[in-house]
């Protein structure tokens, strides 16, 4: 079987709550607790891209608790562009995987073409 092209858009759609993700370096780094495909004409932001920036208290909220707990810029970013959420085997909080950071998918495992340790770490 060969490995999908990255396209982390595509690949979203067959990504189910449940599958597990492994990162580039073949860690199993959590659990998909949560699949969102990207709005083209969510937010955008320009600068800053990280911490409150320009959109702070400006996300939209499309249903209660879910939009990403990350800064308001990131979470534009991950509700423009489509994310996955991550319930990791420690207790914390979620992480986040950015559609753009999917590598290819599996019948049972998603495969990230970053290390966890780059992943988004929600505040929450």
């Amino acid at each position: 079987m060969q490995p999908d092209v990255p396209n982390g858009p595509v690949l979203l759609d067959r990504i189910a709550p449940g599958m597990r993700v492994i990162d580039a370096t073949g860690a199993e780094v959590g659990t998909v607790t949560a699949v969102r495909s990207g709005d083209p004409n969510a937010v955008v932001a320009q600068e800053p891209s990280d911490g409150d920036g320009v959109l702070a208290g400006k996300v939209p909220h499309t249903e209660e608790g879910d939009e990403p707990a990350v800064p308001a810029d990131l979470a534009a970013r991950l509700l423009r562009t489509g994310y996955l959420r991550l319930t990791g085997d420690r207790s914390g909080p979620d992480c986040y995987v950015e559609a753009d950071q999917i590598s290819e998918v599996t019948a049972d495992a998603v495969r990230l073409a970053v290390p966890g340790t780059t992943l988004a770490v929600g505040t929450a």
